[in-house]
């Protein structure tokens, strides 16, 4: 699972927005049988759905970054 987690992470950064991500991964499902059985098992693992599993990931990943960026202005703002 963490492998295909790796490539969600990967797409993202590669990608300016989240619509062309989802878009690019959708692209590289076709292509890949061994990623579409991948993904259908982190789906299953996590507990969504295979529709949104990448954009719910997409969101918690982001929603992640902002958080540090956070951390890291709170401590900017103690100096």
């Amino acid at each position: 699972m963490e492998d295909i987690t790796e490539l969600f992470v990967k797409i993202i950064k590669e990608s300016p927005g989240i619509d062309m991500a989802e878009a690019e991964f959708k692209r590289t499902l076709v292509d890949d049988p061994e990623l579409r059985r991948n993904y259908r098992n982190y789906c299953r693992e996590v507990g969504t759905s295979e529709k949104n599993g990448f954009l719910d990931f997409c969101e918690e990943y982001m929603a992640g970054q902002d958080s540090v960026w956070e951390s890291l202005n709170d401590f900017d703002n103690q100096e």
